[in-house]
């Protein structure tokens, strides 16, 4: 849940920068105009409200051109704006048509907030205003006359619905792309794009918690003569099958991962060289006695494995990868269906011999 709150949070920045953006070019633009007429008309106050509102914009709009706290500077806007529009609803010179602005910011709060705080900034704002303008007019039976409050409360309320409603179901949508995209087609497993995200975000907590966090690389042994023998259907039954008891053999904060063909990776954050080793015999010895039906006949398979460490084989994704893709080679020729870890002499060469990744 955590990481489709962050997708989510991701997936909508730039277009939330791009109406940030938009939005402090029409407060400049029109907050000038708004204290020109002010001015002219003697509303001091609310000229100097704007006044304040138009620099502040100004300083918001410098700030958020390099910044990914898009929605941190949303909120810094949003506070003083709705602030502003509310100062301008209870003085007693203001326009009844200032209330107006209640209309326009459910669709501000959720385009530039996301569902859940635009929700709530919504119906505070909302609220509020319902307050001031029975508190300003509840002396004036023709403003509130029960057909133009109740129209103006139904208006409002659509407003806010249809806002919540077009966000809950663009972020789903974008959240099932990125999920389409960073998945095999065919086993259901994530894909090398999800692989790395992930591996980002373990590597960095498991440097800032000092904790081990282990790659194994998978790959399935005389597979090609499956696919030669019985068919690529068969193949693919069989890929999906392994997929399955991955799942089932692993911890919920693990990620097993399709790399390609018959070959798999799996993160094991909290996990050391020796607990992967484990895990990794585990799966072997599972997928060693697994039996597939295909067309009334029973098909097997064994795999090959290597095992890489953090800091031991290197600090980033790639240099995982190539250890252990090159300690899988290593059990392929020394006849198979066994798993190869980092051994007590790669231990002292990694740190009589730091990796540098730097070409990468």
């Amino acid at each position: 849940m955590d990481f489709q709150n962050e997708s989510a949070r991701t997936l909508g920045r730039p277009y939330r920068k791009a109406v940030l953006k938009a939005l402090l070019f029409l407060t400049i633009s029109a907050g000038t105009i708004i204290v020109g007429l002010n001015l002219a008309q003697g509303h001091l106050p609310l000229a100097v409200a704007e006044t304040g509102m138009v620099l502040f914009s100004v300083y918001v709009l410098h700030s958020v051109r390099n910044s990914r706290h898009i929605e941190r500077w949303a909120m810094v806007f949003l506070t003083p704006f709705c602030i502003t529009m509310l100062f301008s609803m209870m003085l007693p010179t203001s326009s009844v048509t200032v209330f107006l602005w209640v209309l326009i910011i459910p669709v501000l709060a959720h385009l530039l907030l996301g569902r859940r705080a635009g929700l709530m900034v919504s119906c505070a704002f909302m609220t509020i205003t319902a307050v001031i303008f029975w508190y300003r007019h509840q002396g004036q039976p023709d403003v509130l006359a029960a057909s133009p409050v109740a129209n103006t409360v139904l208006v409002a309320l659509c407003i806010l619905v249809f806002s919540h409603v077009y966000e809950v179901t663009r972020e789903r949508s974008e959240l099932r792309l990125l999920q389409l995209a960073q998945t095999d087609a065919l086993t259901g497993l994530p894909n090398r794009i999800r692989l790395k995200e992930v591996f980002e975000r373990e590597r960095k907590r498991a440097e800032r918690e000092q904790t081990p966090f282990s790659l194994i690389v998978l790959d399935l042994d005389y597979f090609k003569a499956i696919n030669d023998d019985h068919g690529h259907e068969a193949g693919d039954l069989l890929l999906r099958q392994v997929a399955d008891l991955l799942r089932r053999c692993l911890r919920a904060s693990d990620l097993p991962a399709r790399l390609g063909g018959e070959e798999f990776g799996v993160l094991l954050p909290n996990t050391s060289a020796a607990q992967a080793a484990e895990v990794s015999e585990k799966i072997r010895s599972r997928i060693g006695s697994m039996e597939v039906v295909f067309e009334e006949k029973r098909l097997g398979v064994t795999l090959s494995g290597g095992i890489a460490e953090l800091g031991t084989d290197g600090d980033s994704l790639r240099s995982l990868l190539r250890a252990a893709d090159n300690r899988m080679y290593e059990a392929k020729a020394a006849g198979r269906n066994q798993i190869i870890q980092p051994s007590t002499d790669d231990l002292f060469s990694a740190l009589g011999n730091p990796d540098d990744d730097s070409h990468t």
